[in-house]
């Protein structure tokens, strides 16, 4: 029992397989996909998706934040980024977490709207997941 699992970033498609098992970073906590589950659109954080392909295989990604729509034979993932974790090193995701620091003092420090301020708070949260992923 598979279903089909994509992975979609603002330039191209960079995974589609077969998957027995999809676990997703949600807004709200990791969700588990199998075939046949409940439609739905989920909003992701930053973090680790972890697949289990038809074949056995298994692969992992890191997905920066975006949307997964799922529907009981397809789980497409929009993401705002997605790397393989061999491609993120310690040194990349370091960088961009003090960048994402950085962005969040200055929006706090200037009394930006709260949409400004949530939006600066899950780049760090996303970039914390990066480092988080680059000490795997």
């Amino acid at each position: 029992m598979s279903f089909t699992f994509e992975v979609v970033s603002p330039e191209k498609l960079l995974l589609s397989t077969q998957a027995e098992l999809a676990e997703i970073p949600g807004e709200d906590g990791d969700l588990g996909i199998l075939e046949g589950h409940a439609p739905m659109v989920v909003q992701l954080r930053g973090g680790v998706i972890r697949l289990t392909r038809a074949d056995g295989g298994a692969q992992e990604l890191f997905v920066a934040g975006g949307f997964a729509e799922i529907t009981p034979d397809r789980t497409a993932v929009l993401a705002d980024e997605a790397l393989a974790l061999e491609e993120i090193t310690r040194a990349v995701a370091e960088a961009r977490l003090a960048e994402a620091e950085d962005a969040y003092r200055e929006a706090t420090a200037k009394d930006a709207d709260q949409v400004v301020r949530e939006a600066a708070f899950r780049r760090v949260l996303s970039a914390q997941a990066m480092l988080d992923a680059a000490a795997r």
